[in-house]
C-alpha cells in the first residue's frame, strides 16, 4: 500500500462541483487498488483499499458483472479522469455524494461491457496525520517558495533600477515618457500590497482558485517531501523516514535560503537569495556588492 500513499501525495488537486457540493478532490489508482482524498475545505475524507475490497464491494454492488478486480479498477481510473478533467462534461456517468455521519460516499453511475455498472467509494474522515501530509506542510513549503521568488523578485527589481540609473546618468533618455517608472521602494509596495491587494488574493472561495493556479506549485513540494523521504529510506534512518514525508519540504526549502548557491531543480521560479537572516527589507551591504560590479561594467 506504500505505493499507494506515495502515488496519491504527488497527484494534483482538482476542483469538482456535484450539486450544491464544491469539492476538492486528488486520487490514484493502480492494478492493486486506490487511494482517494476529498474535501469541502471544512472537511477531509480519505479512503484507500486494496483488490480484495474491489472484488467484494463490486459482487455487492454489481450482481450481473464477473469481471477481476483489476478491470473494476481500469474502469473507475478512466471514468474519475474524465471527470476531473472536465467536471462539466463527465461522459456517460452520473456522479453525487452523500454525507452519513462523518463519512462522504461518493457514487458512481456507468456501464461497463453494456450493463449498469455501479460504484460507492466509501470515505472516512482523513486522520490530522493524512490532512497535516496532503495539506498542511506542502502549503507551508509552497508558501517558503513563494517567499524566496519574491526576495528574488525584489533584488532583481532594485538592480534595474540601479541598471536605469547607470543608463541615466551617461546621458540616456527615454524615447517615450509613458515607458517611465519610479525607483521600486519596497516598504511603500507591501504597505499598498495589503490596503490593496491582500483582500482579493487571500479570497479561497470554493477552493477553484487553488485548483487553477497553484498546482505545479504543489505538485513540485510535494515530489520534494518524496524525494528527501527516500534519501531517509536509502540511508536506513527509519525514525527519520517515517516523517520524511511531513518534515522534508519545509526543511529542504530553509537550508536552501541559508546555503549559498543551493538551488532547486523541481521548484519553479528563480534561484533563492543566499542567506535567510537579511529580509527584503535588509540589502544594503548585498546591494553595495551588486553597485560596485555594474560600475565595474560601464566603467
Amino acid at each position: 500500500m506504500e505505493e499507494l500513499e506515495q502515488g496519491l501525495l504527488m497527484q494534483p488537486w482538482a476542483w469538482l462541483q456535484l450539486a450544491e457540493n464544491s469539492l476538492l478532490v486528488k486520487v490514484y489508482i493502480t492494478r492493486q487498488g486506490y487511494a482517494l482524498l476529498v474535501s469541502d475545505l471544512q472537511q477531509v475524507w480519505h479512503e484507500q483499499v486494496d483488490t480484495s475490497v474491489i472484488s467484494q464491494r463490486a459482487k455487492e454492488l454489481n450482481k450481473r458483472l464477473t469481471a477481476p478486480p483489476e478491470a473494476f479498477l481500469c474502469h473507475l481510473d478512466d471514468l474519475l479522469r474524465l471527470l476531473l478533467k472536465d467536471a462539466s462534461c463527465p461522459g456517460t456517468a452520473t456522479f453525487s455524494c452523500d454525507h452519513v455521519a462523518e463519512a462522504l460516499i461518493l457514487r458512481v453511475r456507468s456501464e461497463l461491457s453494456g450493463l449498469p455498472f455501479y460504484w460507492n467509494f466509501h470515505c472516512i474522515l482523513a486522520s490530522p496525520s493524512l490532512v497535516s501530509q496532503h495539506l498542511i506542510r506542502p502549503l507551508m513549503g509552497m508558501s517558503l517558495a513563494l517567499q524566496c521568488q519574491v526576495r528574488d523578485l525584489t533584488t532583481l527589481l532594485h538592480m534595474k533600477d540601479l541598471e536605469i540609473q547607470d543608463y541615466q546618468e551617461s546621458g540616456a533618455t527615454l524615447s517615450r515618457d509613458r515607458l517611465k517608472t519610479e525607483p521600486f521602494e519596497e516598504n511603500s509596495f507591501l504597505k499598498r500590497f495589503m490596503v490593496e491587494k491582500l483582500p482579493e488574493a487571500c479570497s479561497v472561495g470554493d477552493g477553484r482558485p487553488f485548483v487553477t493556479n497553484l498546482q505545479s506549485m504543489y505538485m513540485a513540494v510535494t515530489r520534494q517531501a518524496i524525494q528527501v523521504g527516500q534519501k531517509h529510506h536509502d540511508a536506513g534512518d527509519p525514525q527519520t523516514s517515517s516523517s520524511a514525508f511531513s518534515w522534508g519540504t519545509d526543511n529542504q526549502l530553509l537550508n536552501q535560503l541559508e546555503e549559498p548557491g543551493s538551488s532547486t531543480p523541481s521548484l519553479p521560479g528563480p534561484e533563492t537569495e543566499p542567506t535567510v537572516s537579511s529580509g527584503p527589507m535588509q540589502r544594503p551591504q548585498l546591494l553595495k556588492v551588486k553597485r560596485k560590479k555594474l560600475r565595474g561594467l560601464f566603467s
